[in-house]
């Protein structure tokens, strides 16, 4: 007798895709509102997922996309390397082992049906924390070695059957600048692992454990026929194209972002070969963060609401030969990987995609996440310490048929700023200037997005890193248009300025000014082309 296949039911399909994205999203509310640091609360620097028994994605929140896109490889290394029973939560940052970089911090717990011994599903979210320790307040500076960078965890068990590794959780406080606050944030992650844990257990008994799996595994398939289906309306062939990072922060040597991407029919080969060597800065990156990119990208081609589940990117090789700035190996310094080469990834693949679908790639965003850390000791307060993190917006590109937008967040970061009020209630600062960077977007048809410029006045002497790019290079335009502005770094001491490098770290004084301008993003089509090309957009 013939075996009946079943099929999906559209709407059944529809509801469960909703039912699994909620419970991502409910669990980013709850870590949202638990957290204590405005990294987390304001800024919104977190991430959560729902995994199926074989740790696939089954729904993402609407977060970062450079973490959701590299958090499976730390759901594969908890489960690699732990036995994970009922009540259990997993710890890790290490980029080595699924991690991004050491702020990152992820916890994975997994939730059993019906007494099973087998978890019938997992539950992930990451947060970045504003000091995992290291030589650098913020933990996001210059650095040699990962071991500079602050504490790397493996993946540990922070909960054993319900009850807290009181062990784990000493060590990881013992080695930070701010535990209280850490703390804090760490309870609000174990909070969204338990809401997103009811949720399921819950659905589980609505539905039945068979439904919830069998319409898991349909969503699967259904993205990756999405996917398939969006690959066969690109025009098969190889397309390449190259970016540079400015550099390192130790030496002044560009680094090579290389891509050969080839298409062929419903599949696709993404060849990160040719790509700089690791270097001896901190813009490494690791695999999942390549995979991530990657990911991100190919979705991006997708014009219709389709789950981001881990179907995506089945139909999809990537190639991230080991040892390059792309895929390094320990001990190298990663910090800037997740942040700056990871931008870069995407700013060489969209470049490649243009010449395979011209009509629908925009001009290079700004490329950064202009990062910036302070740390020191409040004035009052008992001379506490604090620990601050921040990414500033800059201009997206140019679009066919569009202007950019101005100051906003772009590609694989989806942070928020955090507000000026929340900023100097909290931290010995004061906000000189927040304000759009005016005509800092590129020319072009259709123009680039303006920046930022943010001044910072330091109350206190305070440890500042900044972290940034296209500042030797702007973002490129497409189809003729103008590069966006490069960004600028400056410190402003008793009326002097002083140009800062992309990449520092210095010691400032009270009373010292802390400018950050932020790129613009690169503008689409020849400017003759736009009737009315002396205005602006915004």
């Amino acid at each position: 007798m013939r075996k009946t296949i079943r099929k999906p039911d559209p709407t059944r399909l529809e509801i469960f895709k909703n039912i699994f994205h909620s419970i991502a999203e409910e669990m980013g509310a709850v870590l949202r509102r638990s957290a204590f640091s405005p990294n987390i609360k304001e800024r919104r620097d977190y991430s959560c997922a729902v995994y199926d028994a074989n740790g696939q994605v089954l729904a993402m929140g609407d977060h970062m996309p450079v973490h959701l896109g590299s958090m499976p490889a730390s759901v594969a290394a908890a489960r690699s390397v732990l036995t994970l029973e009922p009540g259990d939560i997993a710890v890790l940052n290490d980029p080595f082992a699924g991690g991004t970089h050491l702020p990152d911090i992820t916890m994975v717990m997994p939730v059993h049906l019906q007494n099973k011994k087998r978890a019938s599903f997992y539950i992930a979210n990451r947060a970045h924390h504003a000091d995992i320790g290291g030589a650098l307040a913020g933990s996001m500076g210059p650095a040699r070695e990962i071991f500079e960078e602050g504490l790397r965890i493996p993946p540990l068990h922070l909960f054993r059957c319900g009850a807290l590794n009181r062990d784990v959780m000493s060590i990881i406080l013992a080695n930070v600048r701010t535990p209280a606050e850490r703390e804090g944030d760490l309870a609000a992650q174990i909070a969204a692992c338990r809401t997103g844990q009811r949720r399921l257990l819950e659905v589980a008994q609505k539905y039945g454990e068979r439904e919830l799996h069998t319409y898991g595994n349909f969503l699967l398939e259904y993205s990756e026929k999405m996917m398939t289906s969006a690959l066969r309306a690109l025009r098969p062939g190889i397309y390449t194209a190259q970016d540079f990072l400015d550099s390192d922060g130790v030496s002044a040597t560009p680094l090579k972002i290389k891509v050969r991407i080839k298409i062929n029919r419903d599949r696709a080969e993404v060849d990160f070969s040719g790509s700089a060597p690791q270097c001896p800065g901190n813009v490494n990156a690791v695999e999942a963060i390549a995979i991530s990119a990657v990911y991100y990208v190919f979705r991006c081609l997708l014009t219709e609401d389709v789950p981001a589940t881990s179907g995506l990117i089945r139909p999809i090789r990537v190639i991230a030969p080991t040892g390059s700035v792309v895929n390094a190996n320990p001990p190298a310094a990663v910090a800037g990987g997740n942040v700056e080469t990871s931008q870069r990834m995407v700013d060489t693949l969209f470049r490649a995609l243009s010449k395979a679908v011209p009509s629908r790639i925009p001009a290079a965003s700004q490329g950064t996440m202009n990062n910036f850390t302070l740390g020191g000791r409040h004035l009052g307060n008992n001379n506490a310490p604090f620990a601050y993190y921040e990414t500033i917006a800059g201009g997206m590109g140019a679009r066919p048929g569009l202007d950019g937008i101005s100051a906003i967040h772009t590609h694989m970061t989806n942070s928020w700023n955090t507000p000026i009020e929340v900023f100097e209630q909290t931290y010995p600062v004061r906000v000189r200037s927040y304000s759009i960077r005016q005509n800092s977007g590129g020319a072009g048809k259709f123009r680039g997005g303006n920046g930022i410029v943010r001044e910072i006045e330091l109350l206190t002497p305070t440890q500042v890193a900044i972290l940034s790019d296209r500042r030797e290079r702007g973002p490129y335009g497409l189809n003729g248009g103008s590069e966006g502005k490069r960004g600028k770094n400056e410190l402003i001491r008793a009326g002097k300025t002083t140009s800062l490098a992309g990449k520092c770290a210095f010691n400032a004084d009270a009373g010292d000014i802390l400018r950050i301008e932020t790129p613009g993003g690169g503008g689409w089509g020849k400017s003759k082309d736009r009737r009315s090309s002396d205005k602006t957009n915004h």
